[in-house]
Order: structure tokens, then C-alpha cells, then sequence
């Protein structure tokens, strides 16, 4: 493994029209280019995950995994917006004296400013073929964005919990979260740790949509029938907010979700999502968990029957959104036998 910061020096233009004026991205590299430079594995990470793939994906990158550095070059670049090293409300605004960062100020950025920014990252790398590219959920929505950017460079697409559009109701949720955060007085303030109690009870609306009823009940329940507060449940979602607290950023939350939210392969272009989907000529593997509330199954099905080259998996799991990051057994042995 290895950790690398590429830094660019010049002007980036996002599709609002803002520029900045240089760019940070925080990636990781597993394994070696092999000759003909034919086994790149690029992975497009979602939300408040970081480029350390092999770290919140564990059993399916890694030596004797399903994705194995010993046979792939696998990539994965922090995306903008975040807060584990690339451009975002936490860097230092350039050209400033002192100590100035962002903060509440930085540009709002789309899923395709996070593409264009990987593709810098790309051709820095010395990458002309992606064998093969991966996202699940917001990571899926930069795998699309890019393969119909760069159709050429992209072989094979695997795609999981993941649409052509962000939905009306994955937008109500992102708003209920960013109202969370927006009602911390402090979450505008320029610090670190602004907006951190806003932070966590965004997290725990994100946990009702990431498991389920079932979930929750299966292993949340409280065994003892006399209780009347501190119940089990309350305790995990506090637990679950405190943690992201920890090693996550309000601003970059409330940024992020914005850009999911601007998410739609169509906008700018000739045709529908439908037409669109169309467009991409690759062979593509399509993934659905039975259970997921936040990007259900109807979503990936709409994929499948839109994309020419599709194969389409519905993983039978009770563990949510949440399953395209747990179910690796079942995911790897799909992809592999896909990829065979």
C-alpha cells in the first residue's frame, strides 16, 4: 500500500463556475502497474469513506482478497469536498498569508467536478486504460459520470446500491441532514469543529436510512421489558454519531450531500436517463441489496434494463445500503465470476 498527495498547480474550474486556483487529491495505490498496464482497478469511494480502500473495504481489497494487489494496480482517490486530504472546507485558501482555510466559504462542487478531478489524477498516474471501475452508492454515481466522460478509458463498470439519478427521496434525506447541521449555531463558524453536535444527529438520521426495520430490531432490541430510558438503540446511535464526529467534518457533510443531491447523468445532455444510460457501450455488473431503503433495488433495475451490456445481482441481505460494504463474500464471488 501506499499513500501519495498529487498536487496541481493549475486553475481548476468547477461546473459552477467558481475556480481553484490549485488542487490536493489524496489518493492510495495497492499493487504494480504490470507491462502492457492492462490491471488497473479504479474504486470510487461514497460519502464519508477516504482513499484507504483496503481499510474500509477489507475483505475485498488486500493480499489472498477478492481484489488482489498481487495481481491488480488498484487506485482510489479521496474525493474533493471531503476532509481526508484532498481539496475541501478544510484546506488552506492559497495565495493567503498565514493560516486561512475554507471552511464554510469553499465552493459548492458536483459529482462531475470529482470526476474531472479524478481524471487529472489519472493522467498524472500515467493510466490510459481502467480495466475496470468500481463505486457503490455516491461512489457509483462517479463511476457513470466517468464512463460516460471517458468512454474510451473505461472497460468494465461494477456498480452497487447505486442510480442513474439521485432520487426525490435521497434528496429529502440529505436535506433532513443538512437542516440538522444547519440548526448548530456553530457550523458556520471557522473551525475544525464547527457544527460537530449538528454533525451527529445527521448521522443518525443517515443510520435509519443505511439499515432497516429488521436490522434495528434484530440487534437493538432491549431484552429487558422494564425499561423506560437508556435503551440499547438510543446508545448505537449515539455511538455511531460520536464516532463520525471524530473523524468527519460538518462542513464537508453538509457539502457533500449537496453534491450527491446535484447528481443526474442527463443534466446537460440530448436525452433522458434512459438515452443516456444508452450511451455507455461497456460491460457493466449491476448490484442491488433487497433491503436497501436509501438506493433500492428498483434503481439498479432501472440500470440494468437501460445499459446495453448489463448483468444484474439482487443479494438477498438484511443489512441495507450498508450491505454493499459488508456482503464482500457475496459481492467478490459475484464480481470475480462476472469478471471470469
Amino acid at each position: 500500500m501506499a499513500i501519495h498527495q498529487y498536487h496541481s498547480t493549475q486553475e481548476f474550474t468547477l461546473e459552477s463556475g467558481n475556480v481553484l486556483h490549485e488542487l490536493n487529491i489524496s489518493y492510495h495505490t495497492y499493487g504494480q502497474l504490470n507491462k502492457d498496464r492492462s490491471n488497473v482497478i479504479w474504486i470510487c469511494h461514497a460519502l464519508t469513506a477516504n482513499a484507504d480502500v483496503a481499510d474500509w473495504w477489507a475483505g475485498m481489497v488486500g493480499p489472498g482478497k477478492f481484489l488482489d494487489p498481487a495481481e491488480y494496480y488498484i487506485v482510489c482517490a479521496n474525493i474533493i469536498g471531503s476532509c481526508y486530504g484532498s481539496s475541501g472546507p478544510l484546506s488552506k485558501i492559497p495565495g493567503i498569508k498565514g493560516s486561512a482555510h475554507y471552511f464554510h466559504s469553499f465552493p459548492q462542487v458536483t459529482i462531475r467536478d470529482m470526476v474531472k478531478a479524478h481524471v487529472l489524477l489519472r493522467r498524472h498516474l500515467g493510466v490510459e486504460q481502467i480495466h475496470l471501475l468500481i463505486g457503490g452508492s455516491m461512489g457509483g454515481y462517479q463511476a457513470l459520470e466517468w464512463a460516460l466522460l471517458e468512454p474510451e478509458k473505461i472497460e468494465r463498470l461494477c456498480l452497487l446500491s447505486t442510480g442513474a439519478a439521485e432520487s426525490a427521496w435521497g434528496i429529502a434525506v440529505h436535506t433532513a441532514q443538512r437542516l440538522a447541521i444547519e440548526a448548530d449555531p456553530t457550523w458556520k463558524d471557522n473551525h475544525y469543529a464547527a457544527g460537530a453536535n449538528g454533525l451527529k444527529a445527521a448521522r443518525a438520521i443517515g443510520m435509519l436510512t443505511y439499515r432497516n426495520y429488521q436490522t434495528f430490531v434484530r440487534t437493538q432490541s432491549d431484552p429487558d421489558k422494564e425499561k423506560t430510558d437508556h435503551f440499547r438503540a438510543t446508545s448505537y446511535i449515539n455511538y455511531q454519531g460520536d464516532k463520525l464526529v471524530k473523524r468527519f467534518n460538518a462542513q464537508c457533510y453538509w457539502l457533500l450531500t449537496k453534491a450527491m443531491d446535484s447528481h443526474n447523468i442527463s443534466r446537460g445532455r440530448a436525452t433522458d436517463l434512459a438515452g443516456t444510460l444508452a450511451l455507455l457501450k461497456q460491460p457493466s455488473l449491476i448490484v442491488g441489496i433487497t433491503s436497501d431503503l436509501l438506493c433500492p433495488p428498483e434503481e439498479q433495475l432501472f440500470l440494468s434494463q437501460h445499459l446495453p451490456h448489463a448483468t444484474y445481482h439482487e443479494i438477498d441481505s438484511s443489512y441495507g445500503h450498508d450491505g454493499f460494504l459488508i456482503e464482500f463474500e457475496k459481492i467478490g464471488k459475484i464480481l470475480c465470476d462476472w469478471l471470469k
